[in-house]
């Protein structure tokens, strides 16, 4: 293989990255130790000049790379999430986010035994058919969801369209200045009609579940649930729930845990209970999303103070025909 010249420019969806990481994302084939030698060596060069591996990339800056031809080469492929329906609920969209209201049912992110259809690749079909996203024309970024719910859940779920909005969004998410609210049908009628849960969450990776205990083991996370009793029929109520940690499955083990699964439930619940209940997945839904920001929010100041909430969920008219 020869020693190829390549010349990059970077656009907007590609600044603010360290320099290491762009490069591993946008030339797979590029052994990071040849990366790390190729940046000592002055075969990679930024502007011109030397550069580090930590140097945070700016739009318009270019890359000059003297490399063998064969760290190039990006494979000829087929984008996988051309194989996924359009079909999405969009609850709101503008040129940086989009809102969808995911079914249950639907993966958010492809898993090892289902590859094509999922909800992060409606959303790049969607903006694929849109001409808003272009695979060959960016070197590292794609459309990327924000927060993620379970298959069997329904509710609110963003998407950022660009580099600029998803940073600012995973930032956000991570300093909890997004307000997410669900609803879920929960057996029996609790005592209390308004409180926190605590407890301790332990995650079994084998069994993909959950366990709460009130005494800390080793690999306990602390958990806390707030919620609040909406409405109650015969034998179960409708209670609103705020996350106030956000762990694996934690509204469904939490519930069950005290006394009180979800309707529908087959990992958590009980068989004899759901069979009265028919519902085909478990009643939880994340149902309203507000953006609290306390910190600036960049080109998403205007999303500030605004509250979206789903208009259909699945699992409410049933609720209401108990009793009746």
């Amino acid at each position: 293989m020869t020693v190829g010249r390549k010349e990059v420019v970077i656009q907007k969806n590609d600044a603010g990255q360290r320099l290491d990481k762009f490069l591993t994302k946008a030339y797979p084939n590029l052994p990071r130790s040849m990366l790390y030698k190729s940046i000592r060596k002055k075969d990679i060069k930024l502007n011109g000049k030397r550069c580090e591996i930590s140097t945070r990339l700016q739009e318009n800056d270019v890359l000059t790379m003297f490399l063998k031809d064969e760290f190039f080469q990006t494979q000829e492929k087929a984008y996988d999430f051309l194989k996924a329906p359009t079909k999405l609920q969009i609850l709101y969209e503008d040129d940086n986010i989009l809102l969808a209201d995911k079914q249950p049912g639907l993966l958010v992110h492809p898993d090892e035994t289902y590859h094509f259809d999922s909800l992060i690749a409606r959303i790049q079909h969607y903006l694929y058919e849109k001409g808003e996203y272009d695979p060959s024309q960016e070197n590292a970024f794609a459309p990327s969801l924000v927060n993620r719910i379970d298959r069997n859940t329904g509710g609110i779920v963003i998407a950022a369209k660009n580099a600029s909005a998803l940073r600012i969004l995973n930032q956000k998410m991570k300093d909890r200045e997004l307000d997410k609210r669900y609803l879920c049908l929960v057996h029996g009628i609790l005592e209390k009609k308004e409180g926190t849960l605590t407890g301790y969450l332990e995650k079994n990776e084998k069994q993909n579940r959950v366990y709460i205990t009130q005494h800390r083991g080793e690999e306990g996370k602390t958990i806390k649930t707030r919620y609040r009793v909406l409405e109650e029929r015969d034998h179960c109520s409708l209670v609103e729930v705020e996350l106030l940690t956000g762990r694996t499955h934690q509204i469904r083990a939490h519930f069950a845990h005290i006394g009180h699964p979800l309707l529908g439930d087959g990992k958590y619940g009980t068989n004899a209970l759901n069979k009265k209940t028919k519902l085909p997945y478990q009643a939880l839904y994340s149902y309203q999303l507000t953006f609290r920001f306390t910190t600036d929010g960049g080109i998403l100041n205007y999303l500030n103070g605004k509250t979206f909430t789903a208009k259909h969920i699945w699992f409410l008219d049933e609720f209401r025909k108990i009793g009746q």
